[in-house]
C-alpha cells in the first residue's frame, strides 16, 4: 500500500465517502486504501498532527470535526476561511492545508446535475445553519439574484442574510413556515433545502420542509439531503410540475473535488456517482 487516505468524524458509520472515493480510486488504478476513522472530539490534534507522515495524502473531514480541525493546519484556503470551516486536508510533504470543496460540489452539482445557473435567479433557502451557510457564500460568490433565507429561528436567517448582503446580494430573512415562505417560495427559481428535515433516522424523518402545493411547477428544488434518495420534498416537488435535484450529487461532487487536490488529476465522477447511488439504494 503507497499511500493512504480516508474521512473522521464523530460518528462516522454512516459516512459514504469510503464507498465513492475507493471506487474512484480503484477505477484510476491508484494503489490506496480510503478509511473512515471514527475520532473523538479530544484526540482531533493528535490524528491531524500525524497526517504530515509520508505515504498520508490527505483525509476529508466530517461533523464534528470540520472547525476542530483548523488550529492544528499550517495554512487553510479563501473557501474553508469563509465557510470557517474544513472539509478536506491536503499533505504537501509534512505541511497541512485545509479547503472546503461543499460550495464547489454545491454548484457542480447544480450546473452538471440539474443544468442550472444560479447567477441573477430568485432563490430560497431552507435553513440557516452550517450548511446554508456555506451554500450562500457559493451563491453570492456566484452572483446570486434575491436571496431569501428561512430558518425556525428568524434571528439566526437574518445572521445569515446579513453576510449574503455584505457580498452585495439582496438579501432577507422569514419564517420557516406561515404566509411570508409560502410568498418567497411562489417567486422563487431555486429553492434549495440545508435543514435535515426529511432525513432517514432523523427527528423530521419523512417530513416535509416546505409543501408541494407551495411549490411553483417553474422551480428547482434541490434537496441536500441524499439519505433517502428521493425525500418527501422531491417527490411532492415532483407532483407539483417541478424540477429536482437530490443530495448525492453534492455529496459526490465536493467528495470528487477532493479526490483531485490530492491526486492531481482528474476524478471518475461517473464511476463515483454510480457507487454511491448503488450503496444508498442497498441501504433503503
Amino acid at each position: 500500500m503507497n499511500t493512504a487516505l480516508g474521512i473522521i468524524g464523530y460518528p462516522i458509520g454512516h459516512s459514504m465517502s469510503p464507498v465513492f472515493q475507493q471506487a474512484a480510486l480503484d477505477d484510476c488504478g491508484v494503489d490506496a486504501r480510503y478509511v473512515a476513522y471514527q475520532v473523538p472530539p479530544d484526540e482531533v490534534g493528535e490524528f491531524v498532527n500525524g497526517l504530515r507522515q509520508p505515504g498520508i495524502m490527505g483525509i476529508n473531514v466530517t461533523v464534528p470535526h470540520k472547525e476542530a480541525v483548523v488550529p492544528f493546519l499550517d495554512e487553510i484556503d479563501d473557501w474553508a476561511t469563509e465557510a470557517g470551516a474544513v472539509n478536506t486536508i491536503v499533505n504537501r510533504e509534512g505541511r497541512l492545508t485545509g479547503h472546503n470543496t461543499d460550495g464547489y460540489g454545491f454548484l457542480r452539482a447544480l450546473r452538471e446535475g440539474a443544468g442550472f445557473e444560479p447567477r441573477g435567479r430568485r432563490t430560497l433557502i431552507l435553513g440557516a445553519g452550517g450548511a446554508a451557510r456555506g451554500v450562500v457564500l457559493a451563491l453570492a460568490r456566484d452572483g446570486v439574484g434575491e436571496l431569501t433565507i428561512a430558518n425556525r429561528t428568524v434571528e439566526r436567517a437574518e445572521s445569515l442574510a446579513s453576510l449574503a448582503r455584505g457580498r452585495n446580494i439582496t438579501a432577507g430573512a422569514v419564517p420557516l413556515s406561515g404566509g411570508m415562505l409560502k410568498e418567497a417560495a411562489s417567486t422563487a427559481e431555486l429553492i434549495v433545502n440545508c435543514t435535515s428535515i426529511g432525513m432517514t433516522h432523523g427527528p423530521g424523518e419523512n417530513e416535509t420542509p416546505l409543501a408541494g402545493q407551495d411549490i411553483p411547477p417553474t422551480a428547482l428544488v434541490y434537496d441536500l439531503v441524499y439519505n433517502p434518495l428521493e425525500t418527501r420534498l422531491l417527490l411532492e416537488a415532483a407532483e407539483a410540475g417541478a424540477k429536482t435535484l437530490g443530495g448525492i450529487e453534492m455529496l459526490v461532487y465536493q467528495g470528487a473535488a477532493s479526490f483531485e487536490m490530492w491526486l492531481s488529476r482528474p476524478a471518475p465522477v461517473p464511476v463515483m456517482l454510480e457507487a454511491a447511488t448503488r450503496a444508498m439504494q442497498s441501504r433503503q
